[in-house]
């Protein structure tokens, strides 16, 4: 006799992130579908804060410790960056099963920064994570841009154009930049300019970051995305060009 220890995963009633486990699994799939090859957790950024183990936060759930798994920051430290999946030889996509875990904390409940962080986009019309205006952005670019012709002649006729029509990119950026670090735009601009690019930000909903995604808002992730795409659409660009 085979002396193989398979650990089947069926749904269940008792235990939410059991049966979550189960339908990430491929049809028929055990655990045993699991190597413990590390290659999970080899290219995962979390890996080793307070313990963090992809492997161990998989067998978490099917072992049923949803009390565990709420309680623990692991699900908060994940990036979302699907490294795992990608390298994973099984397909087991553990950044899915980390949305369900966050998805079960009560909303008040989630880590401050990010909650914080998603309520202030909904509420600005820029979807700025920071509350940036449209009349602080607006000044910050015409600003910058305004002392970089200046300083560097070779740049005199760069754009960094605002609410222009039928560009071909919409381009959006991490609203931390303009706030704090206004200098950090330059490049881009530089990089656009020098590449001939037809591009433009928007007014409003010109914010990359989406931190109603990593708290698992599915609403709040949906309203931001929404404004930013109609954003692009009202001006009549063709493509979005996110820069996160």
């Amino acid at each position: 006799m085979s002396s193989e220890t398979v650990v089947e995963i069926k749904p269940g009633k008792k235990s939410t992130f059991k049966d979550k486990v189960a339908e990430l699994l491929p049809d028929g799939g055990n655990l045993n579908l699991c190597l413990t090859c590390g290659l999970c957790a080899s290219g995962c950024p979390a890996s080793g804060l307070e313990g963090m183990d992809p492997r161990k936060f998989l067998r978490m759930a099917a072992l049923g410790m949803d009390e565990e798994l709420l309680s623990t920051d692991w699900a908060w430290m994940c990036t979302m960056c699907q490294r795992c999946v990608y390298a994973c030889p099984m397909k087991i996509n553990i950044p899915q099963l980390t949305f369900y875990v966050r998805q079960s904390r009560p909303r008040d409940e989630r880590p401050k920064g990010i909650l914080g962080s998603c309520n202030m986009a909904l509420k600005s019309e820029t979807r700025s994570a920071m509350g940036a205006t449209v009349e602080d952005f607006q000044f910050v670019v015409e600003d910058v841009l305004e002392e970089y012709r200046e300083a560097q002649p070779e740049f005199a006729e760069m754009p960094a154009p605002i609410d222009k029509q039928n560009a071909e990119f919409f381009v959006n950026q991490n609203s931390r930049e303009p706030v704090t670090e206004p200098d950090e735009m330059v490049p881009l601009w530089k990089i656009l300019h020098l590449a001939g690019a037809d591009w433009t930000y928007g007014s409003k909903a010109w914010a990359a970051e989406n931190y109603c995604l990593f708290m698992a808002d599915d609403e709040g992730w949906e309203t931001l995305t929404r404004s930013m795409i109609g954003a692009a659409e009202d001006l009549g660009c063709k493509t979005y060009l996110n820069t996160e």
